[in-house]
């Protein structure tokens, strides 16, 4: 048993985890090249006192250099984070489960940053920046796109939300530069299940749970797709969990939500009737409870879904169907682990309580639900093709 599977770090029923210090994977590039470029931007794009800036530089030496750093015992959340430390006591950031190693250089940067403390950083988004570029970058292209869907049928324009859905997850900040983003000729779902998840959504849901992923153009679709399903009557009520706090660069937080609205509603030189439209009415439905914003502790965590606490679970147990966006969300659904391939979903995630269905552009070295050989004809083809973005899937569990 070697270091990086010790007893009672890992569940034994359990393929062994992603781990930082696999040579040459995307896992250990993220932190030895990723992060840093996470910390320049966040130095970049924010008028940091000496004090912050010098913490900020204090975690990019550890990263490289020391081994990883308990949290700050004052932090609100320092009890939970201080135990998940424990277990990797004296280790390096390239000697730990990649999961894990993400999750907490987030909650380390926010430490770093004053994000916790009483002052005037606290609570202040280190990556709003970046996430206002995106917006901007995303509002035109977003509002032509809903122009273009005029006329189209139920079932054409319930595709292709879905589709801008799944794809605006290319526009994830936290490994940007790293083969990620850009225009990406090529674009191919390995598993294609979207007239199944048409049909599923069609049979009418009270309760739609999205578990959501990065702002910008995505969540500008992921809006968009809420609104079809409540106004088509295919969900009477869309729950939507974003994240409590600043994470992965781009994931969204409420304000970015009630930001984004703002946005959408503002005239911009562009065909602006429908995102208009749809701000007025995304906020008629949150006024009236028709659409929730929830942000639990648990989606910033370095826990699976897994893991997930009973409050968490409890609220995905009363969903009808659960949609999971993006990368990050479908590594925790399967516990960041080497699963073998063609390893079916319905049994690596048989777990989950509820009905779902996954929408994830790939830019992590894991999946599950191929066909034999298929891993192996696409590592022939494009040796990238687990973490380029240029690859999805769209995938129904019922």
């Amino acid at each position: 048993m070697t270091r990086d599977n010790d007893p009672g770090q890992w569940p034994c029923n359990l393929p062994p985890p992603l781990m930082t210090s696999e040579p040459g994977s995307f896992a250990q590039r993220t932190i030895t090249e990723g992060k840093p470029r996470n910390i320049e931007a966040a130095l970049r794009d924010n008028d940091y006192p000496p004090k912050i800036v010098s913490a900020l530089h204090a975690l990019r030496r550890e990263l490289a250099l020391e081994t990883i750093h308990p949290p700050d015992p004052t932090a609100p959340d320092a009890d939970f984070w201080h135990a998940q430390w424990a277990r990797y006591r004296g280790r390096t950031w390239l000697e730990v489960p990649w999961y894990f190693a993400e999750a907490y250089f987030y909650r380390r940067l926010l430490e770093a940053v004053d994000y916790f403390r009483p002052g005037p950083w606290q609570g202040h988004d280190p990556f709003a920046a970046q996430k206002e570029r995106m917006l901007k970058e995303g509002i035109s292209p977003f509002a032509r796109a809903l122009a273009a869907l005029d006329g189209r049928d139920e079932d054409e324009l319930a595709a292709a939300l879905i589709h801008g859905s799944l794809w605006g997850n290319r526009a994830d900040l936290s490994n940007w530069g790293m083969g990620l983003g850009g225009d990406t000729p090529g674009q191919a779902l390995l598993i294609d299940h979207t007239p199944r998840l048409i049909a599923l959504l069609r049979e009418h849901h009270p309760a739609v749970h999205i578990i959501g992923d990065n702002a910008g153009l995505e969540l500008l679709f992921d809006l968009a797709l809420t609104d079809f399903l409540l106004g088509r009557g295919w969900a009477r009520q869309i729950t939507l969990h974003l994240k409590a706090d600043p994470f992965f660069v781009s994931d969204a937080l409420p304000r970015d939500v009630h930001h984004t609205l703002e946005w959408l509603s503002i005239e911009k030189g562009e065909p602006t009737a429908h995102p208009g439209d749809l701000s007025t009415r995304l906020r008629r439905a949150l006024d009236d409870g028709r659409l929730i914003l929830s942000a639990h502790p648990f989606w910033n965590s370095c826990l699976t879904f897994r893991d997930m606490p009973p409050d968490v679970r409890a609220a995905l147990e009363r969903a009808d169907l659960v949609l999971l966006k993006g990368d990050a969300n479908y590594r925790r659904l399967l516990g960041d682990c080497h699963w073998p391939p063609t390893t079916r979903l319905e049994e690596a995630a048989a777990y989950l309580p509820r009905p779902f269905a996954v929408l994830r552009t790939m830019k992590a070295e894991l999946i599950v639900g191929l066909e034999p050989g298929q891993a192996e004809a696409l590592s022939a083809e494009d040796p990238q093709w687990m973490v380029n973005g240029r690859r999805g899937i769209i995938q129904v569990v019922p």
